[in-house]
């Protein structure tokens, strides 16, 4: 039987920058229109954090009962060593999802009732990415959508519930959160590529190659700069999201060196780290800008 502390840790605490930096950024997106609403942001954040770990419970539920996780290197996974039962596991990855629907709902309601269609999706989403007959993450696609739902989806979607409407300085943010959010996951399969070969999942790190994966890595990671640079255009106050380039550098250095295994762990950590720096110090300038 698992343990709280284990539980917790079945829940990826580490991934919660995903959930987090999204909200930060669509909420200073929607201060530099004049349109943040705290409570609204709280709200997101909620429905954030309650589809990320309910992703991570799905995946954990998924990979455990195909055998994925048997040999895992990275974090504990309650399935797959054995900790809690599958039927447990997927009872909490439900429950997280619908909290998470709970509260997109409650913000439809206040907002515009068409995002209940696209909470919808974000809900298959988060299931059908290891879950089902033919999981999409099984076939390179999970970074594409971790951009589109933890970029495009959530600081759109901040935005949008807060202010009524979006634009282009919250489409710049959105890509460059989404970038890192990518970043992440590229360092958690590019980890996993010896493993993931082995059970027959077909990540993007598994088609790309070990030496690609670590180019795309370091790629996504500087996206998010590019877009201080564009967002200058805005204020040049945004210029002070480039004082989180010191932690992306670091998340990619263990990914440079050629790292791998339990040594790549920091790469993920750390950019998650640089996300969240990176949107809360964009958001911040560009909400108080003039």
């Amino acid at each position: 039987m698992a343990t709280a502390a284990q539980w917790i840790e079945g829940a990826r605490p580490r991934t919660l920058p995903n959930a987090i930096a999204p909200v930060l950024a669509g909420t200073g997106a929607a201060a530099a229109i004049d349109g943040a609403v705290w409570w609204k942001a709280l709200l997101a954040l909620g429905v954030s954090m309650a589809l990320i770990i309910g992703v991570n419970y799905a995946n954990d539920y998924s990979d455990g009962i195909r055998g994925t996780d048997d040999e895992r290197v990275g974090p504990l996974r309650l399935v797959g060593s054995g900790l809690a039962t599958p039927a447990s596991v997927r009872a909490a990855a439900v429950a997280s999802l619908t909290v998470g629907a709970v509260l997109g709902l409650v913000l439809a309601v206040l907002s515009a009732w068409w995002l209940v269609l696209i909470g919808a999706v974000c809900l298959a989403g988060a299931w059908f990415y290891t879950g089902g007959s033919k999981p999409y993450g099984y076939r390179g696609f999970g970074e594409i959508a971790v951009f589109v739902f933890f970029g495009l989806v959530a600081v759109l979607g901040t935005q949008f519930v807060q202010a009524g409407r979006v634009d282009w300085a919250g489409l710049a943010l959105a890509i460059g959160v989404g970038s890192f959010s990518s970043a992440v996951l590229v360092a958690n399969n590019l980890r996993d590529i010896p493993t993931d070969t082995e059970s027959g999942k077909t990540t993007l790190a598994v088609k790309l190659g070990d030496t690609r994966t670590r180019t795309l890595h370091i790629v996504l990671l500087a996206a998010p700069f590019v877009v201080s640079l564009v967002l200058v255009l805005r204020t040049p106050w945004v210029l002070a999201g480039l004082l989180a380039a010191p932690l992306a550098l670091r998340a990619n250095a263990p990914v440079r060196a050629g790292k791998g295994g339990l040594e790549l762990i920091p790469a993920l950590r750390d950019s998650g780290l640089a996300m969240l720096a990176w949107s809360a110090l964009t958001a911040l300038t560009l909400g108080l800008a003039p």
